[in-house]
């Protein structure tokens, strides 16, 4: 991506384009300073637009991260979709769900961390709270499935598993990009913690 650009360039940009390409530059200043030295100026610079064009579209910081935010909620039900597509029997369903999270968090770091961090995010966002909703009901009606529950309230073991599926493969996430696997699986890379996930979401299946 430029991070400057020429004038002809900063008025080529169509309304769509310019809030991709402010929503892409946002990911990269994230990864290099993170939420706390997270600003519009320096998106604005790697965007390769004016430093007023961030809050014309999103208002403030907060604004753009919860942009980005829901965003991730958006991709993360993505990857779950694709992930379970074809397969209609409920344990396999449930751990191609858990493969796909997984694999949201491993090709969208920046996204998985801002999603589920609620600092310096608007969490009143209409956007954010729809997005939220739509992933975690992926993640609710495979539970569904499997446990065999209707479509009123969880009962209380079945909200335990779901609550326990989500811990396990989202912890599982943060780990693997945290690089705290790395001794565990001594080093084995991707191959190696692709097969531990397969254990682990076998484990949370065999019931």
């Amino acid at each position: 991506m430029e991070q400057q650009g020429s004038t002809a360039h900063k008025a080529g940009y169509h309304h769509g384009d310019l809030r991709a390409a402010l929503l892409a530059a946002a990911e990269l200043v994230l990864a290099e300073r993170g939420v706390e030295g997270f600003t519009l100026r320096e998106c604005a610079r790697r965007a390769g637009v004016s430093h007023a064009a961030p809050a014309h579209h999103f208002g403030d910081v907060a604004g753009l991260l919860t942009a980005v935010a829901a965003l991730g909620f958006e991709t993360l039900t993505l990857f779950m979709r694709r992930a379970r597509a074809g397969i209609d029997e409920p344990e396999a369903r449930l751990r191609a769900i858990g493969r796909g999270y997984v694999t949201f968090a491993r090709q969208y770091p920046e996204r998985f961390r801002l999603t589920f961090n609620r600092h310096r995010l608007n969490i009143a966002d209409p956007a954010l709270r729809a997005a939220g909703q739509e992933a975690f009901a992926e993640l609710e009606t495979a539970i569904r499935l499997v446990t065999k529950a209707g479509d009123g309230p969880l009962e209380r073991d079945q909200l335990d598993v779901l609550l326990q599926t989500w811990s396990v493969v989202h912890g599982y996430a943060h780990l693997l990009l945290a690089g705290q696997l790395d001794g565990p699986l001594k080093g084995g890379g991707e191959a190696a913690a692709d097969t531990a996930l397969e254990g682990v979401l076998a484990r949370l299946t065999a019931r």
